[in-house]
């Protein structure tokens, strides 16, 4: 331990030297709390950092000022904060931090996600949008979700002819993760093949875990190379975990395609022709084919599956709720038949159902940019590299938004246009503006659709005689913030057929 006191000198020198150095010192920032040195505000945030934050603004203000070791930290709590962010200053608010899991796990920051704002970034999210994530393209995949689904019920009903307790929210995740490596690889992966104990899910479950843990290379200059906690080489680990697995398909298309020609193509099929043809009009070799699929793989599992899981558990709360939304299916497809994406657009209070778990738990309760250049907000001025928070979740628990905010009442959305689609900032599950996710469109038929035939299909018994209000919401953050526990329930059929 001789070579960490130095380093700490060094560190606190280096902190007090840009301080008196620093030409925004006397310009104004947000309000903030006092903060130590060297950490900052490390202290003030535990293990669900979204609602520390949301206590402290209830203090210092809907925008204030933090700093997490050197890295300058400014927070927006409120819909007007976020229009601010994601629409006055989008453009300036368009940059993405440079983090060690963008570096390691993103092919140095190819993907979408974690690239940085600017042409390249500019031209794979077309290239996505319109090759992957078209309508034309989710329609093409209707029959896979279908087909999973059906098997999902399938299984389900023969749980409940024996009255099986089952762990919803592992087979919700289950299946959405079926569905979304049938469209992305053409082939499922849900129980295995990535190698690792678990399976391919243990391997994403650690991938969210590990990026998502502050990691001090990211806050404190030259902490990157010592990597105190570890979570560098795991980072790399799962990185060449990843990246074998994704060679292995690409070369096992690739392959097949040789062979012969399929009729339906999946995503891999699709980026590599792009590649092949040269026609994307920018640099595009295999990392990124594989940074593009690894943003569908991560980003299409977690969110929608978390999301479903918080619906079912609210429904399973609220009998009532449960009830009015079973009518209403009954009344549009009919206790003789299944749920069809066809159905969707006609359940109107399915749609306040999904809203208003959008609104009571953000599955993503940060979002977080970076200040591209200087510039002056409310008064106040953010730097150039200043990471910008906004908290989604404050805003849902903002009585100046929303009537009893922590009551899960969908008749709120009743006569409301708000929508879905980032134009409304007292919602913003998609997000908004520059940075909000091109998956929209199949999130939300997704998490509808199989929301839907899980009601539709089954009445759910909680086990050990365990009463709905017994039933434990509290949260799991990371990229994706879940239930931290598991639904454990008996399914009841409800269906005639």
């Amino acid at each position: 331990m001789a070579w960490f006191w130095p380093i700490i000198s060094a560190i606190l020198f280096i902190c007090v030297l840009q301080k008196i150095l620093s030409p925004n010192k006397n310009k104004r920032q947000p309000p903030g709390p006092i903060g130590l040195p060297i950490i900052g505000h490390f202290h003030l945030l535990g293990k669900n950092p979204h609602q520390d934050l949301h206590r402290l603004a209830q203090k210092h203000g809907p925008i204030m000022y933090l700093r997490f070791g050197f890295v300058p930290t400014v927070v927006f709590s409120s819909p007007a904060g976020a229009e601010l962010v994601l629409k006055t200053h989008d453009l300036v608010f368009a940059g993405r931090p440079s983090i060690q899991a963008a570096k390691h796990i993103s092919y140095d920051g190819r993907n979408i996600v974690f690239a940085q704002y600017g042409s390249y970034w500019r031209d794979m999210r077309k290239l996505a949008t319109i090759n992957l994530l078209s309508s034309s393209k989710i329609s093409q995949f209707q029959p896979v979700r279908k087909a999973e689904l059906r098997l999902a019920v399938d299984s389900l009903r023969r749980a409940a002819a024996g009255r099986e307790t089952v762990d919803v929210s592992e087979m919700i995740m289950g299946t959405i993760g079926d569905m979304v490596c049938l469209m992305v690889f053409g082939r499922k992966f849900a129980g295995g093949g990535l190698g690792g104990s678990g399976g391919f899910k243990s391997v994403i479950d650690e991938t969210f875990q590990v990026a998502a843990k502050p990691n001090l290379g990211d806050f404190f200059p030259y902490m990157g190379t010592i990597d105190l906690q570890g979570l560098t080489r795991r980072m790399k680990e799962l990185s060449t975990t990843f990246d074998g697995f994704l060679e292995k398909i690409i070369d096992d298309h690739v392959l097949q395609n040789k062979q012969q020609k399929k009729e339906n193509q999946d995503f891999v099929d699709t980026m590599m022709a792009i590649m092949d043809s040269g026609e994307a009009g920018f640099e595009f070799d295999r990392r990124h084919v594989k940074a593009v699929l690894l943003d569908m793989l991560l980003g299409g599992t977690d969110t929608s599956s978390a999301t479903i899981d918080w619906a079912l558990a609210e429904l399973i709360r609220h009998p009532q709720i449960m009830k009015k939304l079973q009518q209403e299916l009954e009344q549009v497809v009919g206790l003789d038949q299944y749920v069809e994406e066809s159905h969707l657009e006609k359940l109107d209070y399915l749609n306040f159902v999904v809203k208003e778990t959008f609104r009571l738990h953000p599955v993503v309760p940060l979002f977080i940019h970076e200040a591209l250049e200087d510039c002056t907000v409310e008064e106040f001025h953010i730097a150039k590299g200043t990471r910008i928070m906004v908290n989604v979740w404050s805003m849902s628990k903002d009585p100046n938004v929303w009537q009893d905010p922590e009551k899960f009442f969908p008749e709120r959305f009743i006569g409301s246009d708000l929508d879905l689609l980032g134009h409304d900032f007292e919602l913003l599950p998609f997000g908004s503006g520059r940075r909000s996710c091109p998956g929209l469109q199949l999130g939300l038929t997704t998490v509808r659709l199989v929301l839907a035939q899980l009601v539709h299909c089954f009445d759910w018994e909680l086990t050990n005689g365990m009463s709905p209000n017994e039933l434990d919401m509290s949260e799991h953050f990371g990229l994706v913030t879940g239930k931290d526990k598991h639904i454990m329930a008996i399914p009841v059929c409800r269906l005639r057929k």
